[in-house]
């Protein structure tokens, strides 16, 4: 059966396993919402101090992961946004074949990266509002989507380098 076939088969998204994956992309997806509109709504004038190492402080990214990429340019804008959601597609069409181990640290990825891309197609850029720091030197201001963008990279560079079946 090739991969079209199969994924036609409705039988292979309505596994369990595809079922508790899709719950959980949804699930990160409104943790990072929810973040961000609290931060949106309550602290968008001001920068909030929590403590001697992080700040909440609100700044609209154009970019991508730490910045990269910024630019004033739509065309660049646009082109980052559909590479974006297609690497988004494509980790779905993966995690749905992957192993139920696997699915876990996709979901992750995933959700992190819908709510990124949400709020690139919303607001034209995405809500940074992490301020980590320790005295001048600032970290990249990052946000709960970021967190679990990398929190499951590091999960996969784990699960595929050290930890062997």
């Amino acid at each position: 059966m090739t991969f079209l076939e199969e994924f036609n088969n409705k039988k292979i998204l309505l596994k369990k396993e595809n079922i508790y994956l899709l719950f959980l992309i949804i699930l990160m997806f409104f943790t990072d919402r929810i973040s961000k509109n609290i931060i949106i709504n309550n602290y968008s004038e001001n920068i909030y101090f929590i403590n001697e190492f992080i700040n909440l402080d609100l700044i609209w990214n154009t970019g991508i992961g730490f910045g990269f990429f910024s630019t004033n340019s739509s065309l660049i804008y646009n082109s980052l946004t559909a590479s974006i959601g297609l690497v988004i597609i494509f980790l779905f069409f993966v995690a749905i074949f992957s192993e139920k181990k696997d699915k876990i640290i996709f979901s992750i990825i995933i959700g992190g990266a819908i709510g990124n891309f949400y709020d690139r197609l919303i607001y034209n850029a995405v809500p940074d509002f992490i301020d980590l720091h320790y005295n001048k030197f600032h970290w990249f201001t990052f946000n709960i989507a970021d967190i679990l963008i990398s929190i499951g990279i590091i999960f996969f560079i784990i699960r595929g380098f050290l930890l062997k079946d």
